[in-house]
């Protein structure tokens, strides 16, 4: 039984999808806050079970029998450790055989904030005694491509990421590599540096956009200072505010750029152009 925390959250959603091409539905446990979201998995054959990072007491009956478990990393920044710790406990003591992480690119040097309490979770596994292993995904390029109907309405594109090449790929693209390493042999100890095979500047995204929509978009760099209070002068959340501003002065010092490519090589295919991320988006 392969067991997918988070499951009908983004990444999640799309994990299901490649592992049910990949292994019977029977064999496919979806882990979900609440289950009454998650009936088109059950219309699937897929198995749902209650299961709440921060009610440790729904852990221990979600992952009875689970061999294989894919922990999606809490999106409740400053409470995930904890609550990743919940899960770490509970899969050791249902004797889960192997546990994967979506932790973030090169999270033991990453200059990124969101990067701690990565390490920390990974810090977690590995005082747990668990085998596991380390799905470091680097950025989504829906983080990015979501926001560009908004940008070209004002004709401008703001960020704090200077010339800081991004090497993003799709959400699917990770997911796809999340499924094939929960569906492949010898996994345990090894740790991914996943990121997209090609790397573009914010001001070469907007030139991106600007080309396929037919509109004018530019980009503008501010410091990240300004860039934190125009993201909550258009009414984002202070908490995701400062995730984004500091994720994109962390991509100024090159913190979203990796040429490794692993990600490709695990998937067998290249990964999802930005060209192609933007061409979605502007369809809607």
């Amino acid at each position: 039984m392969i067991a997918i925390t988070g499951a009908t959250g983004q990444l999640g959603r799309l994990v299901i999808d490649a592992l049910l091409q990949r292994v019977p539905a029977s064999e496919v446990l979806a882990l979900v806050r609440d289950p009454l979201k998650a009936r088109d998995l059950t219309a699937l054959g897929v198995t749902v079970r209650q299961a709440d990072y921060s009610q440790p007491q729904t852990l221990a009956t979600a992952l009875a029998g689970v061999e294989r478990l894919l922990l999606i990393s809490s999106n409740e920044i400053g409470q995930r450790t904890a609550q990743h710790l919940a899960v770490i406990d509970a899969a050791k003591a249902a004797g889960v055989k192997l546990l994967a992480y979506t932790s973030v690119l090169r999270a033991d040097t990453s200059a990124l904030g969101l990067a701690a309490e990565h390490l920390a979770t990974e810090q977690a596994l590995s005082a747990s005694g668990l085998d596991h292993v380390l799905l470091r995904n680097g950025w989504y390029s829906e983080n990015y491509s979501a926001g560009l109907p908004t940008a070209l309405e004002h004709g401008v594109l703001l960020g704090a990421a200077g010339q800081g090449r991004i090497a993003s790929a799709a959400r699917a693209d990770y997911a796809e590599a999340a499924a094939v390493v929960l569906t492949s042999e010898g996994q345990a100890g090894r740790v991914y540096e996943l990121a997209g095979d090609s790397a573009y500047t914010l001001e070469q995204l907007a030139a991106q956009t600007a080309r396929q929509s037919g509109k004018p978009l530019v980009y503008q760099n501010l410091s990240q200072e300004e860039y934190q209070a125009a993201l909550l002068g258009i009414g984002l959340p202070e908490g995701f505010a400062v995730l984004l501003a500091d994720s994109d002065a962390a991509a100024a010092k090159g913190a979203l750029f990796d040429d490794g490519q692993q990600l490709s090589r695990l998937i067998g295919r290249g990964t999802t152009p930005i060209a192609d991320s933007v061409a979605a988006a502007l369809k809607g």
